[in-house]
């Protein structure tokens, strides 16, 4: 599952590799940047790995078994997290490359309509993208079939975060309240209300929404 987001990784290195001798300004730090993102990525997947290997080697020092064979994801449970694009998606997503995170991510919705991970990824992609109605498109499709108000109240505000960004204040303030009448306890949606009452500011997407990916 691994082996789309390390060849992006590989492509990524090159580009800076053949063009960072010679590249000045804006262009030197732009490759700096994505050279400090891959040594970072490389660092936490490394971390990860170690850390579990070792529990592996641990586990198996203490234990008398025989490792069970691989068993297929079941159809029934989000078969489209077992897709490439799937897959291919997420790398292009961890790597900002957003355009690219929504190619895959919309073969997915084509196969899977009503996948949340899926409409959630280009949501926030198109939002990176700077294309709020489109992400608002993505947002309210996952409005209808989310049962968990928390998560309801997340995605209204974000709903809201798109109408207050267009200077659309009076709806976002109806969706900031939509969603604390949700899950009152979620802070962003009061101080998003000020933003609106005030029409400025800075406005607070939710980073609970954002972890999801």
């Amino acid at each position: 599952m691994f082996q789309h987001l390390f060849a992006e990784m590989n492509k990524m290195l090159q580009e800076i590799s053949a063009d960072y001798p010679t590249a000045e300004g804006a262009r030197r730090n732009d490759l700096l940047s994505k050279y400090n993102m891959l040594h970072r990525i490389s660092d936490d997947v490394m971390d990860e790995w170690l850390a579990f290997a070792e529990k592996l080697s641990q586990f198996r020092d203490q234990a008398d078994f025989q490792p069970q064979p691989e068993q297929e994801i079941p159809e029934e449970e989000a078969p489209e997290l077992a897709m490439d694009a799937f897959v291919r998606g997420q790398g292009y997503y961890k790597l900002l490359m957003y355009r690219k995170c929504i190619e895959q991510f919309k073969e997915v919705t084509a196969r899977h309509p009503d996948s949340l991970a899926a409409r959630l990824y280009l949501a926030m992609a198109y939002l990176q993208e700077g294309e709020g109605e489109t992400a608002w498109g993505h947002l309210n499709h996952m409005l209808g079939l989310i049962r968990e108000a928390k998560l309801k109240a997340m995605i209204y505000n974000a709903l809201g975060c798109i109408r207050a960004s267009q200077e659309r204040f009076n709806e976002a303030s109806e969706l900031f309240s939509l969603s604390l009448l949700h899950d009152p306890a979620l802070p962003e949606p009061n101080v998003n209300l000020e933003v609106c009452r005030k029409r400025g500011g800075k406005l607070q997407f939710g980073q609970q929404l954002v972890s999801l990916l």
